[in-house]
């Protein structure tokens, strides 16, 4: 039986160099300025995105891959195996999930010996990167497609994201969040702490500064996996490494990290955070046990 192949988008954020280092495929979201469209991190990089960010005047958006963009990745795998999984961000908010769909009732004429499982991961960012990342490796290893789709199913209750910004006027102008918690967000010195609930935004809380936002999100991720509790994480952010480092080195020291990374956001997700967002995603590395 030839190893599980593994689909997902671009704002699953993975460290660039995981795609290839575990054949990792990513379909790409688009990014729309003006009249123009980009591929997310193929036509566009992260640093020209938000160099336009900082000075637009007009919000760029964000589209999701269509039925034919996964068609097209199925196809590109079809040569090397006959089983694949792909992984999509949270359905609500986006297409990309139902696209993904779509694309394999297409390809169950066109490519009848392919036998293709679709998850919704419910989240974005890397809590879903770390899903794609751990069926990524479980397939290299040679687990069957049961058994990776098993494992990221597990995976979806127990994967957490948290993140701050200086701004929210990003997800306010995009639709993410309403009024309320914008109007929130946008007070001095206010740092705003959201997460994913069930696939949609949830405010968390807010701090006064960001090492008091830092502090509470170590507080957050402690009340579930406990006290030193052994876990995965990954740093992510737009356009700040100094953020980036101050919240790693405090999840490293707050916790048994067995594997603590740090990622940039792609640009379709940047289209809503804006620059100077910074987060954690992590899960008890348990889960991990519990299927074998």
């Amino acid at each position: 039986m030839s190893q599980v192949a593994v689909i997902t988008d671009s704002c699953a954020s993975l460290p660039d160099d995981f795609y290839d280092k575990y054949g990792i495929v990513s379909v790409p979201y688009y990014v729309n300025i003006g009249t123009q469209s980009y591929r997310d991190l193929v036509d566009i990089t992260r640093e020209e995105f938000v160099d336009h960010m900082r000075t637009a005047t007009e919000l760029p958006k964000s589209a999701n891959p269509g039925a034919g963009d996964y068609l097209e990745a199925f196809r590109s795998v079809a040569t090397r195996t006959d089983q694949l999984l792909t992984v999509c961000m949270t359905s609500i908010g986006s297409g990309a999930y139902q696209a993904a769909v779509l694309a394999k009732e297409l390809a169950g004429k066109e490519l009848p010996n392919l036998r293709i499982e679709v998850v919704d991961t419910l989240n974005v960012s890397m809590a879903q990167g770390w899903m794609v990342l751990e069926a990524a490796r479980a397939a290299k290893a040679g687990a069957t497609l049961d058994h990776i789709v098993a494992l990221v199913q597990r995976m979806i209750p127990v994967t957490r994201m948290l993140q701050t910004a200086d701004t929210l006027k990003y997800l306010y102008m995009g639709g993410r969040i309403g009024r309320a918690l914008h109007l929130v967000g946008s007070l001095v010195n206010i740092k705003p702490i959201i997460s994913m609930e069930e696939g949609e935004i949830l405010a968390l809380g807010r701090e006064r500064s960001r090492p008091r936002a830092y502090r509470r999100m170590m507080e957050l991720m402690a009340e579930q996996v406990g006290a030193r509790g052994r876990i995965k994480a990954a740093i992510i952010h737009a356009a700040d490494e100094e953020a980036a480092a101050a919240l790693r080195h405090m999840v490293g020291e707050s916790f048994e990290c067995l594997e603590l990374l740090t990622s940039e956001l792609s640009t379709a997700l940047t289209v809503h955070t804006g620059p100077g967002t910074v987060g954690v995603c992590y899960f008890p590395v348990k889960v991990l046990d519990q299927g074998r």
